[in-house]
């Protein structure tokens, strides 16, 4: 109903709604962003553990820090999930929450900064101080009518952050900077050169916070931060080199900061996991249980060169797509991918919204079909989730690895007419690993 009363609104008008509710949230709740360093954080993979990294990164010398991502938020020392189903809050929920950070002593605000937030202008009233670019790659490209189209939404908020007035807070002026990642194609479209600094981080020669030496093993990841002539040693229990690069972004908006990267990086090593995030689910079993977000095909490449470091027999994938017109095209792509990755393909419901979920399970199943899988044998559509987790642990043996994507930390499954029901994938595979366990007990 909503979405049909927009199409008929002059865009104009649409435009002039967004940018006025986003001025009076900010004049409501007192201009929060003004009182603290913001980072943003954009792109199209690793937004909401690169966002987290920073937060705790920035805990130095006694600094509290708060952060707003797709899977948590965080105001000084309190974490707790989010249950909006939003990567960006709405205007008000956003300035709210930032308040908050303020009242909390928070001197740091990391906000991940979705394009469809932008093209609503939630990131105007938004008084940013760097903006960290992470990567580009072809997702929501239909919600915004091309990858182009896509990729100068993202380029705005970097726009937006270099032309704001410079900000002074305790009588110190504060940096203004973009963050980006040198070994992006893209990247060089989001060096701006009115942005008073552009730091580069990577592994390639460009990088001016540089990755060497790097390590990946089942257990995290190893490598030395290079800046300048300085050398860090860094080991993290995230593993993978995405895991890699996230870091460095980290590290790269502490040195944009002028702040002890050093320092920071202690931070880093400290942290264990983010919500949903290549989450291992440990219940005693005798195989490995992974929950992901990865909703799209990049993020799906870079979580298969991630468990090539993880020891394993088969590989069972549990996934699904989105429904509500979002990126139709790349549904028989993830279940090309997982066809082509995994051993075993399990496709179910995920987000359907007002799209037949059978339609959407239906076009997944196809790809994989196409990448080799057969119904009845390595290939099975099973439209429940719960009891599509609950297959996968059953067909589980020593040694095997059960991988779910699509929902991660997410407390909701959005269906028809904006309804939404409670789900955890977290919740819903450690139930159906004990019943797994408790059955093949009984077995024996």
């Amino acid at each position: 109903m909503i979405s049909a009363v927009k199409k008929l609104v002059p865009p104009s008008w649409l435009d002039f709604y967004h940018r006025f509710f986003s001025g009076l949230a900010a004049f409501v709740y007192g201009h929060p962003s003004r009182k603290m360093t913001i980072i943003g954080v954009t792109g199209t993979n690793g937004k909401t553990t690169t966002a987290y990294l920073i937060a705790k990164a920035l805990e130095i010398s006694g600094a509290k820090t708060g952060c707003t991502t797709t899977a948590l938020f965080k105001v000084a020392d309190q974490e707790w999930l989010n249950d909006t189903k939003m990567t960006m809050l709405g205007r008000f929920a956003l300035q709210k929450l930032l308040a908050r950070m303020v009242k909390a002593g928070c001197g740091y605000a990391v906000v991940e900064t979705s394009s469809q937030g932008i093209v609503q202008h939630r990131h105007e009233n938004v008084a940013y101080d760097v903006a960290v670019f992470t990567n580009l790659t072809p997702e929501h490209i239909e919600a915004h009518g091309g990858f182009e189209n896509y990729k100068r939404a993202k380029i705005k908020l970097f726009e937006f952050t270099a032309g704001l007035p410079p900000k002074e807070i305790a009588g110190r002026q504060v940096a203004r900077a973009a963050v980006l990642n040198a070994d992006d194609t893209h990247a060089q479209d989001f060096a701006l050169a009115k942005m008073p600094k552009n730091v580069w981080y990577g592994r390639g020669t460009d990088a001016e916070v540089k990755a060497e030496n790097v390590l990946t093993t089942p257990e995290g990841s190893s490598f030395e931060c290079v800046i300048g002539g300085s050398r860090l040693s860094l080991r993290l229990n995230l593993p993978g080199e995405v895991n890699v690069y996230n870091a460095l972004a980290a590290l790269a908006t502490v040195h944009a900061l002028g702040l002890d990267v050093s320092a920071a990086a202690k931070n880093l090593e400290q942290v264990t996991a983010v919500p949903g995030r290549f989450e291992r689910i440990e219940r005693g079993q005798d195989w490995t249980a992974i929950v992901d977000y990865a909703p799209e095909p990049e993020s799906f490449k870079r979580l298969y060169e991630t468990l090539k470091s993880l020891p394993r027999q088969r590989v069972i994938h549990v996934l699904g797509s989105c429904g509500g017109g979002r990126d139709v095209a790349r549904r028989p792509v993830l279940g090309n991918l997982a066809a082509r990755l995994a051993d075993v393909v399990i496709v179910t419901n995920e987000d359907p919204y007002d799209d037949d979920p059978r339609e959407i399970m239906e076009q997944v199943a196809q790809g994989a079909r196409q990448g080799g899988k057969r119904d009845g044998q390595d290939l099975f559509v099973v439209e429940d989730r719960l009891e599509a987790i609950r297959m996968a642990m059953r067909l589980a043996q020593n040694g095997d690895l059960v991988l779910m994507t699509g929902k991660g930390s997410e407390q909701w499954i959005c269906v028809a007419d904006g309804h939404k029901i409670p789900w955890d994938e977290r919740q819903a595979a450690a139930q159906a690993i004990d019943a797994a366990v408790a059955e093949r007990g009984r077995g024996a």
